[in-house]
């Protein structure tokens, strides 16, 4: 009777844990992004005194609503700076602040690099992130699932004679860090599955099985997908 008990009331807690996780999960990603932020943003009311904004008569942490109105200043900030950048008037100091910022030594660096990788994402790249794909890798026969990040690779192209693709295989489940591979188009297989469910299945450890409606033998004509060969292993 007491095993039976137990047993029901441990099956019951996990069923309740399955249903709770992913919430309290949600929260307290939400919560260290809010800190994560916060930290950058609180330094907007240095204007006002510590007293005021801060714990323990200025000497603790900021109060949480004080660091709230940190971010809704900085979210006005931010789109005033993209209504500068739509006038005329706008640009024109944007690029002069810009040119100063480039002049400061070593600043310039971290601040170089960063605005290159910024335009590279927001220019208008059609490709970056944008398809998924399976890749041979580590070694042949075992595919990896990745993403195209570009596909004009000129200097590797003219070196190796062929045409590459650049495609970024993150790790499993921390997909901010991964392998950046050059691989040759031909051997790149381009996958219908979008992004963010390749994202939940990397991070999910392969758990989270995307849907899969295969195309029509015409649309796969047009297309000219290609299939994965039997007794691969996807990674």
């Amino acid at each position: 009777m007491k095993k039976s008990l137990f047993a029901s009331w441990q099956a019951n807690f996990w069923a309740g844990l399955a249903i709770v996780l992913p919430a309290v999960i949600s929260l307290a990603v939400l919560r260290w992004l809010f800190g994560t932020v916060a930290n950058i943003t609180d330094t907007l009311l240095i204007f006002l005194p510590t007293k005021l904004t801060h714990h323990d008569a200025g000497n603790g942490p900021m109060y949480w609503y004080w660091s709230l109105v940190a971010l809704v200043l900085a979210i006005f900030l931010i789109g005033t700076v993209g209504l500068l950048a739509r006038n005329y008037f706008g640009r024109k100091i944007i690029e002069w602040v810009d040119s100063a910022l480039l002049r400061i030594p070593l600043l310039n660096k971290i601040y170089g690099a960063t605005k290159q990788v910024n335009d590279a994402f927001s220019s208008g790249n059609k490709t970056a992130f944008r398809t998924v794909a399976l890749v041979e890798f580590p070694h042949a026969g075992v595919y990896s699932i990745g993403f195209i990040t570009s596909d004009q690779q000129e200097e590797v192209e003219a070196k190796t004679g062929q045409k590459v693709v650049c495609v970024f295989v993150p790790a499993t489940p921390n997909p901010t860090s991964g392998f950046l591979l050059m691989v040759p188009e031909a051997k790149v297989i381009r996958l219908e599955m979008s992004v963010p469910d390749a994202i939940k299945y990397i991070i999910s450890l392969g758990a989270i099985l995307p849907g899969y409606f295969p195309p029509s033998q015409d649309s796969k004509a047009v297309r000219g997908g290609a299939l994965l060969p039997p007794g691969v292993v996807v990674r």
